[in-house]
């Protein structure tokens, strides 16, 4: 049997604290969720509060209702209209919205002659649908699910009739389960077929893995067509539509969600001038009144003056010593933030004079962590989602970094220019015969950057730019 016994161990921990935390949360932070953070923490710490500029003060001071009425001669029956008779109601302003692509369908389907129990399930399948319009669900896994939750018997034979009449509703392919269903719907849905709607048809329904693959010379001899038929057809199935969800818009105008910059940078006259974004950003101070109210409850050697104030006088306390540490990390982040960008833009100075690429220097997070002397991870906290405004459109910070290239001369190019490289090769390649990734590699070679075929493939993934034989066109 083991003797049970107790010995001291000494080690070395290393642990942040909740105020390390806190700023290293503040940190990864980009402007505009900065502020609602700021907002939150106002709501829940009602010690801290927004500082109000000097010119909205004077103007409180200076301007009054009283001294406004008092300086005017005109009559107190002036003050406010009388536009309105006794017979007037009134009447709720109703902000009105499009309904939602669910409930489009819901609304669709009451006008199929369904009875009470085909509705119940043919409305359980809409719901299931997603928001691109697929139903990626077996059916009989939904059939379990009605069974479990509606109390509702029901088979894989039944939905099936019921996610026809899904078929039929608007935007078409909506219900499909998978992509060539989705285009065949599509297809199908058009009254009357051209002979290049036809063969589209005949394509997706036959050869769709052909298609994928874009095997189109083995497509034309099996259908028997030229080239320029063919082409038709293609161009037939390239209008439709892959996520048929997209289609409905409920007659809503979505926004398109716009950038705020974290960073804003102005270059005139030879002179850079860097400056944070803080439009949204309000000035926090301590609430005076509770400092005066614990002043009022303790004595002078700082003992609560009665029992009941000592719970008051903590909680208070706390709440102090919290807006105090937010304060501090709000002005460390910003202190880190532009100390962090003022060493990017130093070491990019001759890219934010006009923006040419192939001025941007190659860059990785530890040369500016050896600039600053702050930790990598500090920098990629600040880096990430964070944008700088230049004379030159809006940038995220990401961009600015990059891989070193050498060339044959041992000269160092960031990989942005090998990026611009393969850009104008694929655009300017033959689409009959596009260009492999070793056939880009000796191009680049030829051209003195010395790379290897795998770099060259991932360079073109990271710009979204598919394989050769998905490049093909006819």
């Amino acid at each position: 049997m083991t003797a049970i016994s107790q010995r001291q161990v000494q080690k070395m921990l290393q642990k942040l604290s909740p105020q390390q935390i806190q700023m290293i949360k503040l940190l990864e932070l980009p402007a505009l969720q900065l502020e609602q953070r700021i907002k939150q923490e106002i709501e829940e710490n009602p010690v801290l509060e927004e500082e109000e500029s000097a010119d909205e003060e004077q103007e409180a001071k200076e301007v009054s209702v009283e001294e406004y009425f008092a300086e005017d001669d005109t009559p107190s029956y002036k003050y406010r209209i009388n536009n309105y008779s006794k017979d007037d109601e009134k009447r709720p302003v109703y902000i009105s919205e499009g309904v939602s692509f669910h409930e489009s369908l819901i609304q669709q389907l009451g006008f199929k002659n369904l009875g009470e129990h085909d509705q119940t399930l043919a409305k359980y399948l809409i719901g299931s649908i997603d928001e691109d319009g697929y139903l990626r669900r077996d059916l009989n896994s939904i059939a379990d699910d009605i069974a479990f939750s509606l109390g509702i018997e029901t088979d894989e034979q039944e939905l099936e009739k019921l996610l026809k009449v899904i078929h039929e509703l608007e935007p078409a392919g909506v219900g499909a389960r998978n992509l060539q269903e989705c285009l065949l719907l599509q297809l199908g849905s058009i009254p009357d077929h051209t002979p290049e709607q036809q063969m589209a048809m005949k394509i997706l329904t036959n050869y769709f893995d052909e298609f994928t693959k874009k095997h189109y010379e083995k497509l034309m001899s099996r259908l028997g067509v030229d080239e320029d038929q063919f082409r038709n057809a293609i161009e037939e199935i390239i209008r439709l539509s892959p996520k048929p969800g997209n289609l409905y818009s409920g007659g809503r105008n979505e926004m398109q969600p716009y950038i705020t910059p974290d960073f804003i940078l102005d270059y005139q006259n030879g002179m850079f001038e860097l400056s944070l974004n803080g439009a949204n950003v309000p000035d926090l101070k301590v609430n005076r009144r509770y400092v005066e109210m614990i002043r009022g409850m303790v004595t002078r050697d700082g003992k609560p003056t009665n029992d009941s104030d000592k719970e008051a006088i903590q909680f208070v306390k706390n709440k102090i010593d919290s807006a105090k540490w937010f304060i501090s990390a709000i002005k460390q982040r910003h202190d880190t933030l532009m100390r962090t960008m003022q060493a990017i833009l130093d070491y990019q100075r001759d890219y934010f004079i006009e923006g040419d690429q192939s001025k941007l220097r190659p860059m990785i997070l530890k040369d500016i962590a050896d600039r600053t002397g702050l930790d990598v991870s500090t920098i990629s906290r600040v880096v990430n989602s964070k944008y700088v405004q230049t004379q030159f459109g809006i940038l995220p910070l990401k961009q600015l970094f990059s891989e070193a290239m050498q060339t044959d001369s041992g000269e160092e190019v960031s990989s942005y220019e090998i990026k611009n490289i393969l850009t104008e090769c694929i655009d300017q390649e033959d689409k009959r015969k596009p260009l492999t990734d070793e056939v880009l590699m000796d191009i680049l070679n030829g051209k003195g950057y010395r790379i290897a075929r795998r770099t060259v493939a991932k360079y073109r993934e990271m710009l979204g730019i598919p394989v050769a034989r998905l490049r093909k066109q006819i």
